[in-house]
């Protein structure tokens, strides 16, 4: 019922090839609502020549200016910066032959726990072992490789690069349209 009203927490599983990652891991959000909340980030973009619009960057006159620009930039461009840093995550998995593999043995370990739980249950020193637990022991399988792939590093040069990219894009974009708010006077 919960599934039905909205609720993207819910732990109803869809049925059908589409809705294994839902079977795998039951307590995320589920596919319908990552592609709602896609489909709306796709539907707030704005237009990407205004964007990167040459003759809008300026340098800020004053330190207000400048937190007045960041914050209005970030809430006009925030679907703009979220796909920017979704790029940045994409072009270091990809440039990243060492991480790629990590992520196909994390992935590939709890595909092997999906196709396990659907036949019997796991027994490890006759201990019989929840989802939960066999997702974590997948987890911790891969955990080496992510070291090895310097995953920590890549972790940090992403939000990095995204802090640089879009903390300059939004201090240097001129702010779009006139706002009419209180105007503070210099003392």
């Amino acid at each position: 019922m919960a599934g039905k009203n909205g609720d993207g927490f819910s732990e109803v599983a869809e049925e059908g090839p589409s809705g294994i990652l839902n079977k795998m891991f039951p307590k995320m959000i589920t596919q319908s609502a990552a592609k709602d909340w896609i489909n709306r980030r796709r539907a707030q973009i704005r237009p990407w020549k205004n964007f990167v619009d040459q003759r809008r960057f300026s340098r800020p006159p004053n330190f207000g200016e400048l937190c007045k620009r960041v914050t209005r930039n970030i809430e006009h461009f925030q679907s703009n910066y979220i796909f920017i840093f979704l790029g940045l995550i994409l072009y270091c998995i990809i440039t990243s032959p060492m991480l790629l593999i990590a992520l196909a043995v994390f992935f590939g370990g709890c595909y092997i726990v999906y196709l396990r739980t659907l036949q019997s249950k796991m027994v490890l020193f006759g201990r019989e072992l929840s989802t939960a637990n066999q997702y974590g022991l997948a987890g911790a399988v891969s955990f080496p490789f992510f070291w090895l792939a310097g995953a920590g590093a890549a972790v940090f040069w992403v939000i990095g690069a995204t802090l640089v990219v879009i903390g300059s894009h939004a201090s240097f974009h001129a702010i779009e349209g006139d706002f009419e708010e209180l105007q503070m006077e210099p003392v």
